[in-house]
């Protein structure tokens, strides 16, 4: 077990344990089709996520990671459109648990690492929420069209499903 203390512009001070081996021992309703550095590198949140936190996770992640340290920028994202609300959105629907104010990616990425958290269920089930969106995607696209409903790909994409082979 490996103990965690985090320091960033967003949280100082935070503390937790990585009580499993990183990618492994998940939920079994929880089955992420891409892990945190593949949704990096593919081009996730315009670019503006984790770029001041690096030193919590494993430098691998951020080598090919599409990241704009200054401002998002939606050119970065795989399908180049902007699929985010603010974080204030987030925060006003009390989406936001305080020990990941970045929310779900944050989350998803100390899940990965081995984190275990009393939010786990709650964001497990945020995750399975989306599937709703896979359905879209069958429904009214073509097997392999990229270009079809882009901003729900760019969506799904932020929750770690891959909708390139959809």
């Amino acid at each position: 077990m490996t103990w965690v203390t985090v320091k960033d512009r967003m949280q100082q001070g935070y503390r937790y344990q990585r009580s499993q081996p990183p990618g492994d021992a998940f939920d079994p309703r929880f089955a992420p089709q891409l892990s945190p550095a593949q949704m990096l590198a593919m081009g996730v949140f315009g670019g503006k996520y984790l770029t001041d936190c690096r030193d919590e996770f494993p430098g691998d992640w951020f080598a090919s990671a599409k990241l704009s340290p200054e401002r998002r920028d939606t050119r970065l994202n795989f399908f180049q459109v902007d699929a985010s609300k603010p974080l204030a959105y987030w925060r006003a629907k009390g989406w936001i648990h305080e020990d990941d104010p970045r929310g779900w990616f944050q989350w998803y990425c100390r899940y990965w690492m081995g984190r275990r958290h009393a939010d786990d269920e709650r964001q497990v089930g945020r995750w399975r929420a989306m599937h709703r969106h896979i359905a879209q995607l069958r429904k009214h696209c073509r097997k392999g069209d990229l270009l079809c409903r882009p901003g729900q790909r760019q969506a799904l994409l932020h929750w770690a499903y891959d909708s390139r082979y959809l």
